[in-house]
């Protein structure tokens, strides 16, 4: 069994859904020495979020913003939490909605993921800043 665990920092993106498949599979070059396993991809954060969808067309990226923004409004005065400005709350809300990581199994040294699948980085806040990711890889 091999185990490998690698940091990620990613730059400051706008508020946005972004695939960072390939920065991911970059950060941990061991992945190629795994025939059979699974990837965890971990985002240290609780305003932004990561999920898997479609890596093709970018429509589907700003389909999914509009799809958030109008679930979970800004400046709803039921929310207490806004210490940060209005896109505070919903940024936490649109995060646990989506969740803090993604699993990925491994073949033959690389991501199984299906022919139009990719990994989003799902940034929540209007100013979000750099984001950390923990990638861990395991298996035979």
């Amino acid at each position: 069994m091999q185990i490998h665990q690698q940091m990620l920092l990613l730059k400051e993106r706008k508020r946005g859904f972004h695939l960072i498949t390939t920065e991911v599979i970059h950060a941990l070059p061991q992945l190629g020495q795994i025939k059979t396993g699974i990837m965890q991809v971990f985002i240290q954060h609780t305003s932004a979020s990561l999920t898997i969808n479609e890596n093709a067309d970018p429509t589907v990226r700003r389909d999914f913003e509009m799809y958030f923004s109008k679930t979970v409004p800004e400046n709803d005065p039921d929310y207490h939490h806004d210490d940060e400005g209005p896109d505070d709350m919903p940024a936490h809300l649109k995060a646990a909605l989506l969740g803090s990581s993604v699993m990925i199994p491994i073949r033959n040294g690389r991501l199984a993921l299906g022919m139009w699948q990719g990994i989003y980085l799902c940034e929540h806040r209007n100013y979000g800043g750099q984001r950390n990711l923990i990638i861990t890889a395991w298996g035979e």
